[in-house]
This record gives structure tokens, sequence and C-alpha cells, in this order.
């Protein structure tokens, strides 16, 4: 089984312009391409800054509003992110989270119920008993209503055939 996580959106700089999908990082020679294949390389800080080059970039309106010109950041999980992204765009991913996504909304829908939107301890600890207790419990709710039940001895689960 593998997780199924739409991860978020990129929003690029400026309306229908450049998004970090569209620049490519090349981490193994630390040195990012933007699409007008202006290569820089990565700085210590996980910067890749076309300040320079974007000075007299004829795209420099659909990349950046910045008078300083465009920087990307690269940290250690852009290339995982990016991945995601490209899965998330296939058809195969969007019908696996159709089939997804509402049991977990209801689920999260079951935890939250009445008065369980704001924690009600304080510290930690005590607000990690108090949600794997709502858990338990809200999964305990939905063994039953799948069928679960107790025969005095043992606990049986009677599906509808």
């Amino acid at each position: 089984m593998s997780a199924v996580i739409k991860p978020l959106p990129l929003r690029p700089a400026v309306e229908g312009g450049y998004s970090l999908d569209d620049f490519d990082i090349d981490e193994e020679n630390k040195t990012v391409t933007c699409p007008e294949g202006v290569t820089v390389s990565i700085n210590a800080h996980g910067r890749a800054r076309f300040a320079k080059s974007c000075a007299t970039c004829p795209s420099k309106k659909r990349c950046t509003k910045s008078k300083a010109g465009r920087t990307i950041v690269v940290h250690d999980n852009s290339a995982i992110l990016a991945a995601a992204r490209q899965l998330a765009s296939t058809a195969e991913f969007q019908e696996t989270y159709r089939q997804k996504r509402p049991m977990i909304e209801r689920t999260i829908a079951w935890l939250v119920r009445g008065q369980n939107r704001r924690l009600r301890y304080i510290g930690i600890e005590k607000n990690r008993i108090w949600l794997a207790h709502r858990a338990a419990a809200v999964n305990l709710m939905r063994m039953l209503n799948l069928g679960l039940s107790h025969d005095g001895s043992t606990w049986l689960v009677t599906t509808a055939e």
C-alpha cells in the first residue's frame, strides 16, 4: 500500500507565469536552469539567484515581480515534492484519490464531531492520550457499524453476503 496524499499546488510568482516545476533543478551538479536556458549555481544556503540574468531577460514579466530578479530555494525534499506533483497529475492517481478522499474526509469529520474541534487539555502528553482515546472510540463505532459483535467469549465480524 502506498500513501495517497495530494501535494500542495505550486503558485507561480506571477499569475500565469513560471512555477518552480518550469525550472530544471540539478541537485547533483548544484545548478538550476530557468525556462530561458540560463543556468546558475545553488549556493550553500540552497538558493539559486538569477538576479544578473533577469535584468535583461525578455520573459522577466512571466517569471517574477521582484526588482532583484528571481530566486529559487532548493531544499532537501525538492526532488520528492516535484515527483509527487508529477505523480498527482496522472490519471491513475486522480482515480485512486477520488476513491479514498471521501472516506478520509468522513473519518476526520467523525474525529471532530461535537466539542472535539479544540484541544481540552494543557500539555502535549495529555492531548496525545485524549486523541488516541478519541480515535479508538471512532474506530470501535465504525467496526460496530460494520458488523462487529461479541458472543460472550470472543469478538466476531459478521459480513453481509
